[in-house]
């Protein structure tokens, strides 16, 4: 292990998405290291969690998927957002903003909700 804390479980579908959405076509590989780059290297993906959930994100039809040839010229699938996939997004950009002041309010009780 290397005393980085990994990603929440919950969190790497909305982090695969908005990476994606951000960066265009991305391989599982890319995918991992700017999750890790975003997070100023304060997380650490694990590869066994990453490419299950690209699959589940594949299967729900937030992403595609389609061979091609990585930086270093090896075989890699590569994925891309789909118009169901930016909506997406949206809904659990929302829920994770709600569910994030929900848990502030237990943090700073003071603060409560506006």
């Amino acid at each position: 292990m290397n005393g980085k804390p990994e990603v929440w479980q919950g969190t790497l579908a909305l982090m695969a998405l908005k990476t994606l959405e951000r960066t265009g076509s991305l391989h599982g590989y890319g995918i991992a290291r700017q999750i890790e780059r975003t997070s100023a290297d304060l997380l650490s993906v694990n590869y066994g969690t990453l490419y299950p959930a690209l699959l589940k994100l594949e299967q729900e039809g937030y992403i595609t998927s389609e061979w091609g040839l990585s930086e270093s010229n090896r075989k890699a699938k590569f994925y891309q957002l789909t118009r169901a996939g930016r909506k997406q997004i949206q809904k659990e950009t929302q829920a994770w903003e709600q569910m994030t002041a929900i848990v502030a309010c237990f943090l700073n009780p003071q603060e409560g909700l506006a």
